[in-house]
């Protein structure tokens, strides 16, 4: 046996042949590497991707085919800058470089721009305006502000109701501050019961404030004794506190003192319901 393997190791034929094995295996992995796997890979291959934005989409599919590139539509956006059925943007962005026969990705400009119709806001508040519009898919605009007695009150609007708008147009609308522009004349309220003052108040166009109890033997409880601020003509929508009579002799743990009543109150249709019920 170790005659035989003598033998073959001072052949030259073995080592002849042992050496045609590492040259054919060096060859293989040289083909490999440098055919076989560049040629699948396209390792030395590149595309510079176009610039097919502000194309038509037939423009940019002829463009794309000529680079060897593919193209799909995966967005459509309506935009008034470009005509329909261009394109607006791309993925992968220009001249970065991909593989040949790479998908481009394409958003494309379209003309059919979603409408609403335009609510109407006007006498709403401010924050009630502003959701109303938002839910028609709308948007608050400039908001500017202008006397009247009713504060945070939309006085008008820059698109008129039932109009029909693309969806995300701005409505711009002018709300109330809570001041009038004229000057108005506090009534004579001295003496009048509380109800009746208020009444007066209002129908002048002027708000309520706070109140104030003081005891008086002289003046019947509930009555107006005196107010502020102490002038004969303020701005529309002055606010006017108070100072009302209580009994003299009134005591906290057991008078309640006069109660407030405020006419212009009117009580929920779903109140008045469960109250008769």
């Amino acid at each position: 046996m170790l005659q035989y393997l003598k033998q073959i190791f001072t052949s030259k034929k073995f080592y002849y042949s042992l050496l045609g094995l590492v040259l054919l295996g060096s060859g293989s992995l040289l083909v490999l590497d440098e055919v076989i796997m560049p040629a699948y890979t396209n390792y030395y291959e590149g595309v510079t991707v176009p610039d097919v934005r502000e194309l038509s989409l037939t423009e940019a599919e002829e463009l794309l085919t000529s680079y060897g590139l593919r193209y799909e539509v995966t967005d459509r956006r309506a935009n008034s800058a470009f005509p329909e059925d261009y394109v607006i943007d791309q993925t992968p962005t220009p001249a970065e470089i991909v593989k040949p026969n790479r998908k481009i990705y394409l958003t494309v400009n379209t003309e059919s721009h979603p409408t609403v119709t335009v609510p109407e806001v006007v006498n709403l508040s401010y924050r009630n305006a502003r959701i109303q519009l938002q839910n028609y898919g709308l948007t608050v605009g400039t908001v500017s502000y202008e006397s009247s007695r009713f504060k945070n009150t939309v006085m008008r609007q820059s698109i008129e109701p039932a109009d029909t708008v693309e969806k995300g147009t701005a409505v711009d609308l002018v709300v109330s501050d809570g001041l009038g522009e004229k000057m108005v004349d506090v009534p004579n309220i001295i003496g009048l019961r509380l109800t009746e003052a208020q009444q007066k108040l209002r129908e002048a166009g002027l708000r309520i404030g706070d109140f104030t109890y003081q005891p008086s033997k002289e003046v019947a409880a509930n009555t107006i004794i005196d107010f502020s601020p102490k002038q004969n003509r303020v701005v529309e929508g002055e606010t006017i506190n108070l100072t009302i009579a209580e009994r003299f002799d009134a005591k906290e743990e057991s008078e309640s003192g006069a109660v407030s009543v405020d006419t212009t109150y009117v009580q929920p249709d779903s109140l008045q319901q469960n109250n008769q019920n």
